[in-house]
């Protein structure tokens, strides 16, 4: 019997590596758009994490005909207040602006604060989908870091479009920006990536347990 297949819906290759660690230990054979030759472009209006991590792989899941899993998270930095919304964590900078300009454009807006004020912590939703609806889906709340003073003190350089915060993003417990962090190390924080895989392990068995009796949904 061939390996079930689960798409995973997003076309950055940083996040595709998160969501296939997420299903690491699971009984699914994770595939990008790319080995399937399909696109898609979701609704991301949603008023939540969560409705737009649905929206995603509702539309991925359709468009694949397939399941599909998607994500979606931002920074909550709440010194900024009404400055800055974590749904917009990609795109505040503008549709054109790369992985550095949103950098620059972060620090310049934690300029007026320091100390306790650059606090900042990770909101990220996850949701997977099967023929155009969802059939799990959650918003966890993630660790509490500091956004770094400058660009010189920030941890792997990036100018593209993955996980362009987490360079900015300090814990001085360890004295490293997330980036740097070890797996061992994120989940003594308590980290979203943790927490949303103990939700995907515990959901993945008896959702492949019910769709038994009909093969030809996962393959």
């Amino acid at each position: 019997m061939s390996v079930p297949k689960i798409l995973l819906a997003t076309g950055n290759a940083d996040k595709q590596r998160m969501l296939a660690w997420l299903l690491e230990d699971a009984p699914l054979r994770a595939v990008s758009p790319a080995e399937l030759g399909v696109r898609a472009d979701p609704d991301e209006s949603g008023d939540t994490h969560e409705a737009i991590a649905r929206a995603k792989a509702e539309e991925w899941s359709r468009v694949a005909g397939m399941p599909a899993i998607a994500s979606d998270g931002g920074l909550v930095v709440p010194a900024l207040g009404a400055n800055w919304e974590s749904r917009h964590t990609h795109r505040f900078a503008g549709p054109a602006a790369d992985g550095a300009e949103r950098q620059r454009r972060l620090l310049r807006l934690m300029e007026p604060f320091s100390g306790d004020r650059r606090n900042a912590a990770f909101v990220e939703a996850l949701a997977i989908a099967d023929a155009g609806e969802t059939v799990a889906s959650w918003q966890v709340s993630g660790a509490t870091g500091r956004i770094v003073d400058s660009l010189a003190d920030r941890g792997g350089d990036t100018d593209g479009d993955g996980f362009w915060v987490f360079p900015l993003w300090h814990f001085p417990e360890f004295g490293r920006t997330y980036d740097r962090l070890t797996e061992t190390e994120r989940a003594t924080l308590g980290d979203h990536w943790e927490a949303l895989r103990a939700h995907v392990r515990a959901f993945i068995p008896g959702w492949l347990a019910g769709l038994s009796a009909s093969p030809n949904r996962l393959q």
